[in-house]
């Protein structure tokens, strides 16, 4: 869980791998929890829910594999599945789905300016 708070970006690391923290503050917000209460291992209701609309959002927004969720935010492989099954569960939800469904899209928007941002700075300093 360490990697949900860890430091920037790494040379040559994907823009997409240096924010893992943007799901946790996204469903943090929604949940009324910060990223800290996040990456603890607690189990109260409304953490455990935040943890589990993040690990959603990395894997449904972000793309990431059940696998990576899993190491980033220290699960297991399983524990991701039921997250993202919970998650599904609560789309039915017409509110819900709406609100899941516009954070969806900045996540994305965001992730994908974040990746065209590290292009530009790559090319930049190439030309240098």
């Amino acid at each position: 869980m360490s990697a949900l708070l860890s430091s920037p970006r790494k040379p040559g690391v994907p823009a997409q791998d240096a924010i893992p923290g943007l799901t946790a503050a996204a469903a943090a917000a929604v949940f009324g929890a910060t990223i800290s209460d996040i990456a603890t291992p607690t189990r109260c209701a409304a953490i455990a829910r935040a943890r589990q609309f993040a690990v959603y959002l990395h894997h449904v927004a972000l793309g990431e594999s059940l696998s990576a969720c899993a190491r980033l935010f220290g699960r297991d492989r399983a524990t991701v599945r039921h997250a993202c099954a919970r998650i599904e569960d609560m789309r039915d939800d017409p509110v819900f789905d709406f609100g899941a469904t516009i954070l969806e899209r900045a996540l994305v928007a965001h992730r994908d300016l974040a990746l065209a941002l590290a292009v530009a700075t790559k090319k930049r300093g190439a030309a240098r």
